[in-house]
């Protein structure tokens, strides 16, 4: 299969992707609408672009859902993950009939990178393994833990019913949310269509990226969902009927897309399992059982970057160990940032922390405060503001003593006490909190609550392909 990095845009090239929607499936957000008279009930064709957030090897996670209540039983498509693996299936008669089950072998646990995956169906195909076509990142997926293709006839689909984006229903009748972000989502009716519809391969790099889709025959179902109306975020760019959207909202709109990945934060990379990621990867509540910290996905070894960390809360309203700054993507088993490596800016006294050694620095801080990051790894300095105001009177805290192992530095934050815990929200320009003023990088990428410094830009894969 071929290489999706953090994003496809390598180059600044080509079709672009504005944005994307984020789900958190802890507020059972989704997207619906009734299908009306079918185009073909024996062909249909989902295509979404996808960025996991949440990973359970026991877990579901639907994208598309498709569930009818007619004189044919209960209909019902799924169409999302299924412990990690890629997964799509169609059953009826209250899950008695299985007509479509497809389940990878490949598990898909990157939560780094934008994923697309679709099911192209014809059952009217004379030979069954055509019936039912996976595809994940442009290639067709052939190894399959489960199998089941389609008898030769119609498959249901687009009996009267609701169609889900961003959830699906499961036999019991139980809601599986998604959880991660989802661009361009299409839903065919009427056609059995291949990946070139959607994607073309780089002819320099061989990564998969997005094409324009709205050329596209949709049918009488069909949509087209690019979430660039941030007022109406289940517009039909089609011009079809829009999807009404549940527990969803204009703060869920996103510019992390899979033609710009955007930094968050690592669910992989913690120096504590309890620690529980929310909104995107954006917003982390740490442990109250041990100091920890977590790194973001995206790291840098050269350029200038900036970022902010809302301080939320803490769990009395007065302990205040919050700690931010940067560190390596291997951290060590236990402590807090900056306690073995990394730089950290302290709430409880304004230090600075460096490796177990504390220095005086800056003001403190407290929840509802907003810390500015201004890394500038081309002089190897760390700067810190406080709600837009410098600290230490401007003057860098050199970072040139100490190379991380793996060369990159990565964004970080933490709490370092073991009887209580911390809430903080990143923004690497997609903010999960509102924000009053809106500032941009050089280049246009971000929506930061204060103004970047000249020269730093955004931890989005457009601006490393010219600074990083």
């Amino acid at each position: 299969m071929p290489l999706i990095l953090g994003t496809n845009s390598i180059k600044d090239t080509g079709y672009n992707v504005a944005n994307s929607v984020r789900y958190n499936d802890d507020d059972s957000p989704s997207m619906t609408k009734a299908s009306t008279t079918v185009t073909n009930d024996a062909k249909f064709t989902i295509s979404a672009w996808c960025k996991r957030s949440t990973l359970n090897s026991s877990g579901e996670f639907g994208i598309f859902g498709h569930r009818s209540n007619s004189n044919n039983g209960n209909n019902n498509l799924q169409f999302g993950f299924y412990n990690d693996s890629f997964y799509c299936a169609f059953v009826s008669n209250n899950g008695s009939d299985v007509h479509i089950n497809k389940i990878t072998t490949a598990v898909y646990r990157d939560t780094s990178s934008w994923y697309h995956v679709m099911i192209a169906v014809d059952s009217s195909q004379g030979t069954a393994g055509n019936r039912a076509r996976v595809y994940v990142n442009g290639t067709e997926i052939t190894s399959f833990s489960t199998d089941t293709n389609p008898a030769n006839g119609r498959t249901f689909l687009n009996d009267a019913c609701n169609i889900d984006v961003g959830r699906y229903t499961n036999t019991s009748g139980t809601h599986k949310y998604f959880d991660g972000y989802l661009a361009e989502v299409v839903y065919i009716d009427g056609l059995q269509l291949t990946p070139t519809s959607f994607g073309e391969f780089d002819e320099d790099t061989n990564i998969w990226k997005p094409k324009d889709v709205s050329d596209l025959t949709f049918g009488n179902n069909g949509f087209y969902l690019d979430f660039e109306d941030s007022s109406n975020l289940g517009n039909d760019a089609n011009g079809g009927t829009d999807l009404t959207e549940s527990n969803l909202t204009s703060i869920d709109q996103s510019t992390d897309t899979c033609t710009n990945n955007t930094a968050t934060m690592n669910p992989l990379a913690i120096t504590n399992s309890a620690n529980t990621f929310s909104e995107g990867n954006l917003k982390i509540t740490t442990t109250s059982s041990a100091s920890s910290y977590n790194q973001a996905t995206i790291g840098v070894s050269s350029g200038k970057w900036y970022w902010e960390v809302k301080y939320v809360s803490d769990t009395d309203g007065s302990s205040n160990y919050a700690r931010i700054g940067i560190a390596d993507i291997d951290p060590p088993s236990t402590g807090g940032l900056g306690e073995v490596e990394g730089y950290a800016y302290e709430a409880i006294n304004g230090n600075r922390k460096i490796r177990g050694s504390n220095a005086s620095y800056g003001d403190t801080y407290a929840p509802g405060d907003i810390i500015g990051v201004a890394l500038n790894l081309d002089d190897d300095e760390l700067y810190f503001y406080k709600n837009g105001t410098a600290q230490n009177s401007g003057t860098a805290i050199d970072i040139s003593s100490y190379t991380p192992k793996t060369g990159f530095w990565h964004p970080a934050f933490g709490y370092d006490d073991g009887s209580h815990s911390g809430v903080f929200e990143a923004n690497f320009g997609n903010p999960t909190f509102s924000i009053s003023s809106g500032n941009s990088d050089g280049n246009g990428y971000g929506n930061f609550e204060y103004s970047v410094p000249s020269g730093y830009y955004a931890l989005n894969t457009k601006n490393l392909a010219e600074y990083g």
